[in-house]
């Protein structure tokens, strides 16, 4: 219960995991690793962000898309394990960016998530990590990122 008293602590409720989008499972587990499908962001009022970060969405915005994201991430993880004191390490993030043809700040969008991570997990949510720009993400979406965490 030492994750779920964090969570309180920052004061997070972990979103209701969506239906998958398609023919795919939101996760994978191999051995004690769990391989999470990407996701796409939310904003508060449940509605999702689109746009090109850089021309329609500020490098702040996506920031926070990201941390959506990563909350969807710990709630399908919380789904797949039961409970999320059995991660012992987030492994590997892959972050892609809809970004504008001229943006470079992809690294400063995905720590949205990288930086939840650490909060949720501390050490343990430091992670190998990729953050990419890309012509387009489905629907629009703003950002997607999926990850790979080791688990008990």
């Amino acid at each position: 219960m030492e994750v779920e008293r964090r969570l309180a602590e920052l004061g997070i409720t972990l979103p209701k995991v969506p239906e998958p989008a398609g023919n795919y499972v939101h996760a994978v587990q191999t051995g004690n690793l769990v391989f999470l499908s990407g996701k796409g962001p939310l904003n508060p009022d449940g509605t999702v962000p689109i746009g090109k970060v850089g021309r329609d969405v500020t490098t702040a915005e996506a920031y926070q898309h990201a941390r959506s994201v990563g909350l969807t991430l710990l709630a399908v993880l919380k789904e797949h394990l039961g409970d999320l004191d059995r991660v012992r390490r987030v492994v590997k993030v892959f972050g892609m960016v809809n970004a504008a043809p001229d943006f470079g700040e992809h690294p400063a969008v995905i720590n949205g998530c990288s930086d939840l991570f650490v909060e949720v997990f501390g050490d343990r949510g430091r992670h190998a990590r990729s953050a990419v720009g890309m012509g387009s993400l489905p629907h629009g979406i703003t950002v997607e990122i999926e990850a790979i965490v080791e688990v008990e």
